[in-house]
This record gives structure tokens, C-alpha cells and sequence, in this order.
């Protein structure tokens, strides 16, 4: 007589599947919805705004009518800002992560910086807004200029930076310590051939998510005074300034139907500079993958 009976373990693996096809339809709902959200978003920014989108709209200054204004100001604005946040916050970020990972001793002191580095990330924008009013524009005389907010962005974001960085570099197998050791090789000549051309592509993912979420800040600028309206070109660093996504606001704030299509259009060249922007650095840490 045949016996027809489960056994315990095939319950457990019953269990077990319908437990893996319910977080798999979770997770895909998730996704899902995450997708729709987006491709909305993106649809109605686009049929708003790409009528507004010209020569004229990429070369004007901003303007009290919708169909004179620009975003000329603050595309040169956020290049300033980015040109200074950019080689600020990588090579303070990076010397950070070498110095906790390969020099530092292991102490408790240490482990008490790491976990700071750590929540840092998390801290709301508009503290570092603070920290760059208080730091730059009063205590060292700045003023609210391009460089006050360049190294407040630099504040913002050096904290994943260091986080991102550290990860790589532990990442790196010891085997390629010791090879390096057994060649003769000098701390620094490790670090310099070794560790930095291996970690490159993870700290460069960390740079392209941190200086992302900076293009597209506002609260901590705002802090620091950047301005909603500037008719003229940023000639040097000590200059006044207004960045994409300040103006944006600027316009989204505003009650007539004309000024949120201009927004619209601000926030399609902000999309086309992030993609932009990530497509270099993709392209360049796919390079170094390939290399190391």
C-alpha cells in the first residue's frame, strides 16, 4: 500500500516556497510601483515643459514673464558649485577613507570617527546649510558666494564619499597586499599602484550618488543665501549665485499655470545634466573595472 504522507522536512520546504514566491511578488510589486511613479513623473514633466525647451530658454537669465525667462544663471551657477565640490569632496573624501583604512590605528578613538562618518550621511541638508552659513559665509569671511556654497555641497556630500571609499578599500583582497609587500614595495607605492587603481570603481560609485543628490540640492544653498533671481554671469568665485534646482523652485512656487511648465523645462535640462553627469563617471568606472 502506497503511503501518502508528508513528512515534516516537505512541509518545511512547502513552506519555504510559498514564503519565497510572496516576498518575490512583494519585491516586484515594489518595483513595479516604483517604475509607474517614474515614468509618470517623467511623462508629465515632459509634456509640461518641453514646449518651453529652446535656445532661447537654455541662453536668457530668469525674467518676471514665463516666456522670456531662462535658466542660463543657474546652469553656470550649478557648473561653478560643481566645480568646486567636485575635487574638494573627492580628494578630502579619499584621503579620509586612506588614512582610517590603511594608516589609523584600530582603536576605540578610530571606531568613534567611523561610526560619526557613518551617521553624517544621514544628517538632513539643511544642518550643513547651518554649518557652511556659520563656517563660511560669517567666520571666514566668504560671504554668499560661489565658493561658500561649494564647500558647503562639499560638506554635504563628503560624507558618503568616505563611507563609499572605505568600503572599496577593505574590499581589496590582502592577496594583493602581500604580492606588493613581496616585491619590495613601499606603503604609499602600494596604496598609490595597488589600491587606489583596484578601489577606483567603488569610489566612484559613491561619488556619482553623492555628487547626484548634490546637483539636485536646495536647502542647504538656500541656507547660505544662494538667490532665486540673477539677471548676470558668474565671473568669479566670490560672485552671487543661483543653482538648477533653486530656480526650479522658484518658478514651481509661483501660482500661474506658465511658470510651472517653465519649472517643467528647468527640470528636464536638470535630468539631462544628471545623466550626463553619471553616464562619464559609469563609463569611467567600467573602464577601471575592466583594467583592475
Amino acid at each position: 500500500m502506497k503511503n501518502n504522507s508528508v513528512t515534516p522536512d516537505e512541509k518545511q520546504i512547502d513552506r519555504r516556497i510559498i514564503k519565497n514566491k510572496l516576498a518575490k511578488g512583494v519585491f516586484f510589486l515594489g518595483t513595479l510601483f516604483g517604475i509607474i511613479v517614474l515614468a509618470a513623473l517623467l511623462i508629465r514633466i515632459f509634456t509640461q515643459g518641453i514646449a518651453y525647451l529652446d535656445f532661447g530658454f537654455l541662453s536668457n537669465f530668469a525674467s518676471r514673464r514665463p516666456e522670456d525667462a531662462g535658466i542660463r544663471a543657474a546652469i553656470l551657477g550649478t557648473i561653478w558649485i560643481m566645480s568646486i565640490t567636485i575635487p574638494v569632496s573627492l580628494i578630502l573624501g579619499v584621503s579620509t577613507s586612506i588614512y582610517l583604512e590603511e594608516y589609523a590605528p584600530r582603536n576605540k578613538f578610530t571606531r568613534f570617527i567611523e561610526l560619526n562618518l557613518a551617521n553624517l550621511a544621514g544628517v538632513p541638508s539643511v544642518v550643513f546649510g547651518l554649518l557652511g552659513l556659520t563656517v563660511f559665509v560669517r567666520l571666514l569671511e566668504m560671504g554668499r558666494s560661489i565658493l561658500a556654497g561649494g564647500f558647503t555641497m562639499s560638506l554635504l556630500i563628503l560624507p558618503v564619499i568616505v563611507v563609499a571609499s572605505k568600503e572599496a578599500i577593505r574590499a581589496i583582497p590582502q592577496e594583493q597586499y602581500d604580492a606588493a609587500y613581496a616585491m619590495g614595495a613601499t606603503k604609499w607605492q602600494i596604496i598609490r599602484t595597488v589600491v587606489l587603481p583596484a578601489a577606483t570603481p567603488g569610489i566612484l560609485t559613491g561619488a556619482i550618488l553623492s555628487l547626484s543628490r548634490g546637483v539636485g540640492e536646495t536647502a542647504s544653498l538656500l541656507m547660505i543665501g544662494a538667490m532665486t533671481f540673477i539677471a548676470y554671469t558668474p565671473a568669479s568665485v566670490l560672485d552671487g549665485f543661483t543653482v538648477l534646482p533653486i530656480q526650479i523652485f522658484s518658478w514651481a512656487s509661483r501660482p500661474q499655470a506658465e511658470f510651472q511648465a517653465v519649472a517643467a523645462a528647468g527640470s528636464i535640462v536638470l535630468l539631462v545634466i544628471l545623466i550626463v553627469m553619471n553616464t562619464l563617471a559609469i563609463i569611467i568606472r567600467n573602464n577601471y573595472s575592466k583594467r583592475y
